[in-house]
């Protein structure tokens, strides 16, 4: 689903616009270490949850915002991973934008709590094992990898 917001800076702006929009990725692990992922209705490739901040949003909160409307999981966000940027995408739509990808360590608030597809944005969720994992790009293996790690530092790419 597309923020109004950005619907409006897109109105604005033109398709052709890049437009740069702050995002949130939320890598969230369960007890047995599987993450889990969502198989995107507009590609059909499997990532971790994610989306744009609303204005204001803290992103911590953003984070937890989208794994729940997407999966219905509540979530405890654990630490900052990482600070990413995506590489240009152009959407179905015809739409350009990049996203500044703030990455998130999270762990489900109830183990017990099944997650389930709760909106149009996905056609599938589910938990997987690192070494199981479905089709996805390498892009997301690595923004994966990065919570992996544990680090108690936040990963980011190095000023030149």
């Amino acid at each position: 689903m597309i923020p109004d917001f950005v619907s409006d800076l897109r109105t604005a702006a033109g398709p052709d616009c890049l437009l740069w929009l702050p995002g949130v990725v939320a890598v969230v692990r369960d007890e047995h270490g599987r993450v889990l992922l969502q198989r995107r209705s507009a590609a059909g490739l499997w990532t971790p949850l994610s989306g744009i901040l609303e204005p204001g949003e803290a992103p911590a909160a953003g984070a937890a915002r989208e794994v729940e409307e997407e999966t219905g999981v509540r979530v405890v966000v654990e630490r900052l991973a990482a600070v990413t940027s995506s590489p240009p995408v152009r959407h179905d739509n015809g739409d350009r934008a990049q996203y500044l990808e703030i990455v998130f360590a999270c762990r489900p608030a109830d183990p017990d709590q099944a997650p389930r597809v709760c909106d149009d944005e996905s056609v599938e969720v589910g938990y997987f094992a690192l070494d199981a994992l479905p089709p996805m790009t390498a892009r997301m293996r690595e923004i994966i990898a990065m919570v992996e790690k544990d680090e108690s530092r936040a990963w980011f790419a190095p000023a030149p």
